[in-house]
């Protein structure tokens, strides 16, 4: 019997001796990541002096072309992810604080991703390969259901989303694998398709009255003297429930309403997204009446 108990022992120690070396290993490997997306990027980078950071879902990555900011002299980056909620767009203004990141502006697209409190899990656990190096990243994640068994049991993470975080993710990071999540200054262009979803019902979808992700990044920003510019982007003519941005507007009567903006169907790749030409005409219109002045 003591033989027996020594063995499980020694099987145990031996598990949890293999689980902090491939954690540490897999770390390692993130922490030396500066091209494969947006998180990492920012993450092992230097102080950066920003006149424009967009943040937002694809309604930002794929909205803001960041290259005629630049035109106008200002340095900018499109920090938008598709598939992003307010959860991740707040973790990377506080990453980019922690980061000591100087930004004049920023431009948050908050329309109908207000709707929710809820993360990702596309894109969150690309944060979790810096949880233990990171005291922002940690603490917003604090409050998730699976904190503990992330934080604390070894290589658990990578385990639990090996398909974002796991071995082919920290292989093609190894080996420096690019992908084109930093092209275009961070901004995505997209093209006009024949089968794109034309369509769009979003009469069931309601703004919360006080989304706790979106009043982070204003105090974010009032604390650290950024100028705070929130926008709602354009959506194609076609969509039901349009009334839904009226409610945003009367939850959040500083968030600026630009969804008819642009509405012809020539413009969108599917009704919630811009071709890059519909983006040009969006970002055009936004360079003009916020930055255009004086």
């Amino acid at each position: 019997m003591k033989k027996f108990l020594l063995y499980i022992l020694g099987i145990f120690i031996l598990t949890i001796s293999v689980a902090v070396i491939l954690d540490g290993l897999y770390t390692c490997v993130f922490m030396q990541s500066r091209n494969r997306g947006k998180i990492e990027n920012v993450f092992n980078s230097k102080p950066q002096k920003y006149d424009v950071v967009i943040l937002g879902s694809s309604r930002a990555n794929n909205h803001f072309v960041s290259q005629m900011f630049e035109d106008k002299g200002l340095k900018t980056f499109n920090y938008g992810m598709s598939g992003g909620h307010l959860f991740e767009a707040s973790l990377m203004l506080k990453l980019m604080i922690e980061r000591k990141y100087e930004i004049k502006n920023i431009i948050l697209e908050a329309d109908l991703n207000l709707s929710s409190e809820k993360e990702s899990e596309g894109v969150t656990v690309k944060f979790l390969p810096y949880i233990h190096n990171s005291e922002m990243i940690k603490e917003h994640f604090k409050n998730d259901a699976y904190f503990n068994e992330l934080y604390y049991i070894p290589f658990y993470r990578y385990l639990k989303y090996d398909s974002k975080i796991g071995f082919r993710e920290t292989f093609f990071t190894l080996m420096h694998k690019k992908t084109n999540a930093l092209d275009n200054l961070g901004y995505y262009p997209l093209e006009k398709h024949k089968n794109g979803n034309m369509k769009n019902n979003i009469v069931n979808l309601n703004p919360l009255p006080h989304n706790k992700y979106y009043e982070e990044i204003k105090n974010i920003c009032k604390k650290n003297n950024i100028n705070f510019i929130a926008v709602m982007t354009p959506m194609c003519e076609n969509v039901v429930g349009m009334n839904y941005f009226d409610k945003v507007k009367k939850a959040y009567p500083e968030i600026h309403n630009y969804e008819n903006t642009v509405i012809e169907n020539k413009y969108f790749s599917s009704c919630g997204h811009m071709t890059d030409e519909g983006a040009r005409l969006f970002t055009a219109r936004i360079i003009k009446d916020f930055f255009n002045k004086g």
